[in-house]
């Protein structure tokens, strides 16, 4: 099977090798088709120009091997390299980088960095991190993490781990699954007694194209457990949450359903409590992913934890100062 197509001017068919079983659609012909706009992706997908087994499938369908796939006539750009990212922007990255072995690159993302291009914008971290991985030619994201949500992302250098973790991420795998932690700070007091919440979330995409998520009775099951960390008197509450499943903006909306959203959430945030963080120079997002513990193929665990940035810690200290003056 030809695996980097750069461009197709007819009707192309390729079989699916047991390599790619696992993949989803996406981010298989976003890797494939070099030069072709994602927008583009996603419309021959939706409008079912993009045939599996001569069946109409959604963008999140996972490839199986043997699967006959039909690609539309295209019409994509020449193949160019791409652009060179900036240099303090890819140092900025090769910091980042806490572990990484022969299958495995885990960062610790910054703030304000989408972990891919799309929506306006023409990079993200997988896109740095191919720049900065030229041999490396299977880099793929194993999750993602919001554009604001700062903290450990895994990146698989091998299909056969990129397999694997999705395994474990939902569960499958008998020797454990993947747990993540997360730190918040939340508005108010946050009750000792809520250790978790379980409400369904509906996403929903507007117009515009931003994704929105509200909690609904036929929305798809949703539970994040909660612990309290640290109390800044009834102003602020520095929490960890863990989410058991993986739905879009789950900590974030669930946090909001409690009472107690986010510092910093421009979407499910509170504006008073928001400003009142950043007066202590507190402007970002405080949703930071800080644990992580993985089930490894050949056995055992890895586990590895990340610290927040500068700015969190110092809005903290200083939250800490008011409150404890006041």
């Amino acid at each position: 099977m030809t695996t980097d197509t750069r461009v197709a001017p007819s009707v192309l068919w390729l079989d699916i090798s047991a390599e790619f079983a696992g993949q989803r659609i996406d981010n298989f012909l976003l890797s494939r088709l070099k030069g072709a706009p994602r927008p583009l992706i996603y419309r021959i997908l939706r409008s079912g120009e993009v045939r599996v087994n001569k069946g109409r499938i959604k963008p999140e369908y996972r490839l199986k091997a043997g699967d006959r796939l039909r690609l539309p006539p295209l019409r994509l750009p020449a193949a160019d390299e791409p652009a060179p990212l900036a240099k303090g922007l890819l140092e900025r990255l090769e910091a980042a980088i806490i572990h990484e072995d022969s299958g495995l690159i885990v960062l610790n993302k910054p703030c304000g960095i989408a972990v891919h291009g799309g929506s306006g914008l023409n990079y993200g971290v997988i896109e740095a991190l191919r720049q900065l991985r030229p041999d490396c030619k299977a880099l793929e994201l194993v999750h993602r993490l919001d554009r604001d949500t700062s903290g450990l992302l895994l990146i698989a250098k091998k299909r056969s781990l990129l397999r694997h973790l999705h395994q474990a991420l939902r569960g499958e795998l008998p020797n454990g699954q993947v747990d993540k932690r997360y730190l918040a700070l939340v508005k108010g007091d946050f009750p000792a007694s809520l250790k978790q919440i379980a409400v369904p979330l509906l996403k929903n995409t507007r117009l515009s194209g931003e994704r929105m998520v509200q909690v609904r009775s036929e929305g798809k099951p949703a539970l994040t457990r909660f612990n309290v960390i640290e109390r800044f008197a009834d102003l602020a509450t520095l929490i960890e949450a863990r989410p058991i499943t993986g739905r879009t903006h789950q900590i974030r909306v669930h946090a909001q359903h409690a009472g107690h959203p986010i510092a910093g959430d421009d979407k499910y945030g509170d504006a008073g409590f928001t400003a009142q963080i950043r007066a202590l120079g507190g402007k970002r997002l405080f949703l930071h992913a800080f644990r992580l513990r993985l089930p490894l193929p050949q056995g055992g665990t890895l586990e590895l934890e990340a610290p927040p940035d500068a700015p969190w810690q110092n809005a903290l200290q200083r939250l800490t100062e008011q409150t404890s003056s006041d």
